[in-house]
């Protein structure tokens, strides 16, 4: 979610950010726009004060005005020495403490100036701005709202995208976005990429999921196949006089035998179908138990005991598993730690190859051929019957070196 929020608030911040400098620019333009209008319809006013009063002032007459003077003192230095050249203009300034509008030109060789009060055309230029920041908030606040409805839009969508592809990493192939895979509101096509993202991951997930649900059809089917002339097999070679020839074809028709059961385990496993017996047992007497019963060497050691609700026969077949695949892969000793609800199992060898670790086990795939040869069924046994027994299963490296594997049981209720 906080991945999600940044999305959210990143848009919502940039769309505020955009709406604030177009608003700050279309309000300097407005403003420069208006306050020019204002200001030239009072500059025109006074430059038609300033002709009356050059007029009166030409033919000697007495024009009556109160708002112009020659060479007044308070005369803007700047229009003074613009008259002084023979020009006349006007600006913006100040008369008896007041804002005026100025104007003024030459009489013999003097200034003839006007004046008009600028205080109200101050006041609207100022009303001007306020109503622009107004609607420049106005906008923004606005924009900034519709940013992250519409962000947070976006965001619920990835995030629900996002929580289907985390499931089907973890192994739910039957999970979807379910987002439609055309937008037709309104009669019409709307393209819309997050969608689009959603569609692609669904097709991935059914692609997927449909080639792993044949590899598990084509395992059971071959499993199957297989078991029945297997057994004639077997029969069939009891029958054969003792001698070496028997014992190697009897070595390899166990073995054939064993991978035939490895197999149709798995495929019960990937049905779906098994269901766990769970009971009340002790951890270590357990453990303890199993490992003898193996015929495996192993040094078991008990930190602590712990009680925990299990099936005893998926638990005795996942230690063996691993106590076979340490021996099988790894170096001696094999140590076996029961640590309360905790059981880990360890050897001595090279250690399990980083794709094992981070993906987990594979059928018909060892990782590092510094482990040994076999088919990778194992491991992808323990995999299932933990995952029957709801039981945390990792895969790592030891520190000083081996491969390490731990269980972490769920607790008999009240112990």
């Amino acid at each position: 979610m906080r991945a999600t929020s940044s999305l959210r608030w990143k848009i919502a911040a940039t769309t505020t950010a955009v709406c604030c400098a177009v608003a700050a620019v279309l309000g300097i333009l407005v403003h420069n726009v208006v306050s020019r209008q204002i200001a030239g319809e009072v500059r025109k006013d006074v430059h038609r004060e300033l002709e009356h009063a050059l007029t009166h002032y030409e033919y000697g007459t007495a024009h009556g005005d109160l708002n112009s003077a020659v060479d007044p003192p308070a005369l803007p230095p700047q229009l003074r020495a613009l008259v002084a050249r023979g020009r006349t203009g006007s600006m913006v300034g100040e008369h008896q403490g007041k804002p005026v509008m100025w104007a003024a030109g030459p009489a013999d060789g003097r200034a003839l100036a006007v004046w008009v009060p600028y205080e109200s055309t101050r006041s609207r230029l100022r009303d001007l701005d306020t109503a622009i920041l107004a609607c420049s908030a106005l906008a923004a606040g606005t924009v900034a709202l519709a940013g992250l409805f519409l962000a947070n839009r976006i965001s619920r969508r990835l995030a629900t995208t996002a929580a289907v592809a985390r499931r089907i990493s973890a192994g739910d192939l039957d999970a979807r976005v379910g987002f439609p895979s055309e937008d037709t509101r309104d009669g019409r096509r709307h393209h819309d990429e997050v969608r689009d993202v959603a569609v692609a991951l669904d097709s991935m997930a059914r692609s997927l999921q449909s080639r792993l649900e044949a590899e598990k059809r084509f395992t059971a089917d071959v499993a199957h196949e297989l078991r029945t002339p297997l057994t004639g097999s077997l029969a069939a070679a009891s029958l054969l006089p003792e001698g070496r020839p028997k014992e190697m074809i009897n070595d390899r028709l166990r073995a054939l035998h064993l991978l035939t059961e490895d197999l149709l385990e798995i495929s019960r496993l990937d049905s779906g179908v098994e269901r766990a017996d769970l009971e009340r047992l002790e951890l270590g007497p357990a453990v303890r138990r199993i490992v003898a019963a193996s015929g495996l060497a192993a040094e078991v050691t008990v930190v602590r005991d712990a009680v925990v609700l299990t099936d005893r026969r998926r638990l005795d077949r996942i230690l063996a598993n691993l106590l076979a695949n340490a021996h099988q892969h790894g170096r001696p000793p094999v140590e076996v730690t029961v640590d309360g609800p905790e059981v880990a199992v360890r050897d001595h060898g090279p250690g399990y190859p980083p794709e094992l670790i981070e993906r987990g086990p594979q059928r018909f795939r060892t990782g590092d051929p510094g482990r040994g040869r076999g088919h990778g069924l194992g491991l992808t046994i323990v995999a299932g019957q933990a995952a029957v027994l709801k039981i945390g299963l990792s895969f790592a490296r030891a520190p000083d070196g081996g491969a390490l594997t731990k269980l972490t049981l769920p607790p008999f209720p009240g112990s």
